[in-house]
């Protein structure tokens, strides 16, 4: 106890210079050594920030690949990454817009909400394998992303041939749409006005992944995606075919009503470019016609999907 001067080694001995003999106090070879200073956290193996970095340094080691084939009807090789819905929202979502999940991993030992419930229903509805599994191997799926104790994967998308879509009288073509969200609303636009098929270029572009499944309300299971290597190449082989091809441009002289009825009859392909740059040098010089979309004075451009979706029911109009 505190004060206690009988205890062994509480007080030095009278002439000796030595210390206490109960204890180093950190002293000798028992000393506490520092162990420096704290790593960062990207130094940290089992660190979020490590694992994120460790995946963007491999995915710059290893950039994938798009076929090198010369013909624009051609289809590029299978993308090899499957895509992934994570977090309980955009599972159950996912699952309501009948996205193809390929497998539903659910947490162990893990609170369930209705949400949670509703996906597991889901999921057993449509003969989607659940498996569940620790938060240490979602963590490893996801690459330390916020999955909610739930994820579902799905298949790589089996894109269609240019000639399988080319016997539509009405085809929607992107030109650097990289939004997969865009590619998913114009996909579901597509399919209320009877287009029987979206082209899109292998390089620079959305493809068809988890969120674009998810946009497109189950529509990219009605209408098929064309991926093809050169998107003016393919644009030039569907003219061959008796195609029109109409290009939007915020610039362009011609309105969509300027079209002529003949135009709008005929099988046509309507060109969407990105919002910022719009269609690409190549891709405006092939086009047919190029038009704009008329609006209130002061605004420059729509989001793609709303000019397509305004594109197309135009076009459906008219028949």
């Amino acid at each position: 106890m505190a004060g206690n001067s009988q205890r062994r080694g509480a007080m030095r001995n009278p002439g000796s210079k030595k210390g206490a003999v109960v204890g180093s106090g950190a002293q000798r070879r028992k000393q506490l050594v520092g162990k420096g200073p704290t790593p960062k956290a990207t130094e940290r193996p089992y660190h979020q920030a490590a694992k994120r970095k460790g995946a963007k340094d491999r995915a710059a080691e290893n950039p994938s690949r798009s076929s090198s084939s010369s013909s624009g009807g051609r289809r590029p090789a299978k993308r090899e990454d499957s895509s992934m819905l994570m977090g309980r929202n955009a599972v159950v979502e996912g699952l309501r817009a009948s996205v193809p999940g390929k497998c539903l991993y659910l947490q162990t030992k893990v609170e369930a909400d209705d949400r949670w419930r509703e996906s597991l229903r889901r999921a057993i509805s449509a003969n989607i394998p659940v498996l569940e599994v620790t938060k240490i191997e979602l963590d490893r799926m996801t690459d330390g992303g916020v999955h909610q104790g739930m994820v579902l994967a799905v298949p790589p998308y089996e894109y269609a041939e240019l000639s399988e879509v080319s016997g539509s009288a009405l085809l929607v073509a992107l030109d650097g749409v990289t939004d997969s969200r865009n590619l998913g609303a114009i996909a579901r636009s597509a399919a209320a006005f009877g287009s029987g098929g979206i082209v899109v270029p292998a390089r620079r572009s959305a493809g068809v992944t988890a969120g674009a499944w998810k946009t497109s309300a189950g529509a990219l299971a009605r209408v098929p995606v064309a991926q093809v290597t050169n998107l003016t190449r393919a644009l030039i082989a569907l003219q061959g075919k008796g195609y029109t091809v109409v290009g939007l441009a915020a610039e362009a002289e011609h309105t969509l009503a300027d079209l002529p009825k003949r135009v709008l009859s005929e099988p046509i392909v309507i060109v969407i470019g990105s919002e910022g740059k719009g269609l690409s040098r190549l891709v405006a010089e092939t086009c047919d016609w190029q038009v704009r979309i008329d609006m209130a004075v002061g605004n420059e451009s729509l989001n793609a999907s709303v000019a397509a979706g305004i594109a197309l029911h135009a076009v459906s109009s008219s028949r």
